[in-house]
């Protein structure tokens, strides 16, 4: 499976607030990224347990691209209020798999597929054009830090 690249991050400090583009960031296992909605229980669906598939998101920068080309949708990165934007890596291909993010270990949980909260908090009819390209809910396995261009890499199961 081919390996990637972070291209940038993003993080919101409450929900349907629009995101900040940083250059790097705190992955923090069963919490999320420090700063982050999710992380300081702000996020929209933060209610109830925490859950590991809200730690982090991840979506591929080609699916931007696709999105551009075949609905004529300029989406900029962080209008898709994921927290991760990678190249050269099907995320899909991740749930249920371990992989690292840097200095960060992962694990899929479930694809991230566009809802209609997206199209409110954007103003953007994107859901169609993002339907199994909306990205990928993981979970933190080890802490550490995230920063744009850090390699990803999958692990081969033992």
């Amino acid at each position: 499976m081919a390996n990637g690249t972070v291209v940038s991050l993003h993080i919101a400090p409450r929900a349907a607030e629009p995101t900040i583009s940083v250059p790097v960031v705190r992955a923090v296992p069963g919490k999320g990224l420090e700063r982050d909605r999710y992380h300081d229980r702000t996020g929209t669906y933060s209610g109830g347990d925490a859950r590991p598939d809200r730690e982090v998101t991840l979506i591929e920068e080609e699916a931007l691209t696709a999105l551009r080309r075949d609905y004529e949708i300029d989406f900029d990165a962080g209008e898709s209020r994921r927290n991760i934007v990678t190249r050269g890596v099907p995320l899909n291909h991740l749930v249920g798999r371990e992989f690292r993010v840097g200095e960060v270990r992962l694990r899929g949980i479930r694809l991230c597929e566009p809802c209609g909260h997206l199209e409110q908090v954007t103003g953007r009819a994107v859901r169609a054009g993002l339907v199994h390209r909306g990205g990928l809910r993981a979970q933190i396995l080890t802490g550490g830090t995230i920063r744009i261009a850090d390699p990803i890499e999958v692990i081969a199961p033992e």
